[in-house]
């Protein structure tokens, strides 16, 4: 079923919105102040309902929902906006740059019975929904440690640091995998190209029944790495987003404890197969098949 959509902001993600959403088939208006974001939308999608202003998208009355892809800085503004006037509304991580804001917009939404929701992109990724899979089925045993690193050189911030950047995404997939959250959180990091402002930082988090979990980004780095492990009593994942076969492989080693010592376990390497979809793509259509749905999602409805 065809809807209208508007993505606010047509900078480099609120693009791929507006392209995801017209290939989805929806009826698709863009708000964006910058003129020359405009005409890049306007270019790419001829006939688009294009804005400068949200006022008067949301007066114009031809719209059912919105995206929100603009700063974080600008987020609270602009989903209150359009949460006081009833629209449901999905809001690019980070849905807020402190608590304290993101509290205010989950309270207006219930106020005003509008669907809020948090784009965590990565929980849309089918390797991560089949990794979820393993977990349940037991395929790895006890979960006992995770990491993931998110790196490259580049996509330098000035509104925000490198924690808030990057790393919610890699927060949200530790929150989808195992089901709890953390117990205590640890994260130093280094300024080095703007004061105040983290380049890289190494986060560590502790989880009930003895789960350690650590993400470390940057993006001062040599290379590209968007990499997972999650490791278990009876075997170990590994999926990396950024080389070319993103291969999502099961390991079976481990330690066995022999007559009370430590015997590595070597085991044979397992390619496990996965959906082949676009994790944008999975995002959108569950946003807009809830459109009608009123509440508040960090992601899953099974999680909220």
């Amino acid at each position: 079923m065809s809807r209208r959509i508007c993505v606010v902001g047509a900078g480099r993600w609120g693009a791929n919105h507006i392209r995801t959403l017209v290939e989805l088939g929806h009826q698709v208006g863009v708000v964006d102040p910058d003129a020359a974001s405009r005409e890049r939308a306007r270019e790419a999608h001829p006939g688009l309902a294009i804005y400068a202003d949200l006022d008067a998208a949301l007066a114009s009355g031809g719209f059912e929902a919105f995206t929100v892809a603009t700063p974080p800085t600008s987020h609270v503004q602009v989903a209150s906006r359009i949460l006081e006037a009833g629209f449901p509304v999905l809001v690019e991580k980070p849905l807020a740059t402190t608590a304290a804001d993101a509290r205010r917009l989950a309270e207006l939404a219930r106020a005003r019975g509008a669907h809020l929701m948090v784009g965590h992109l990565m929980l849309f990724h089918p390797a991560i929904a089949r990794i979820r899979e393993l977990l349940s089925e037991g395929k790895i045993g006890k979960l006992q440690y995770l990491y993931s690193n998110r790196l490259n050189l580049g996509a330098v911030r000035t509104e925000e640091n490198i924690l808030w950047s990057f790393a919610p995404h890699d927060v949200s997939i530790f929150q989808h995998l195992i089901g709890r959250t953390p117990t205590r959180v640890e994260s130093r990091g280094g300024a080095f190209l703007q004061p105040g402002v983290h380049d890289t930082t190494l986060t560590v988090l502790e989880y009930p029944d003895n789960v350690v979990g650590h993400i470390f980004v940057s993006w001062l780095h040599p290379f590209k790495e968007h990499r997972l492990v999650v490791i278990g009593s009876k075997g170990m994942l590994s999926y990396e987003d950024s080389s070319e076969q993103r291969q999502l492989i099961f390991y079976e080693k481990g330690i066995d404890w022999v007559r009370g010592e430590p015997v590595k376990r070597e085991g044979p390497t397992e390619v496990i197969e996965y959906e082949a979809s676009l994790p944008l793509s999975n995002e959108l259509a569950y946003f807009v098949e809830r459109i009608d749905a009123g509440g508040i999602e960090l992601g899953h409805a099974d999680e909220a």
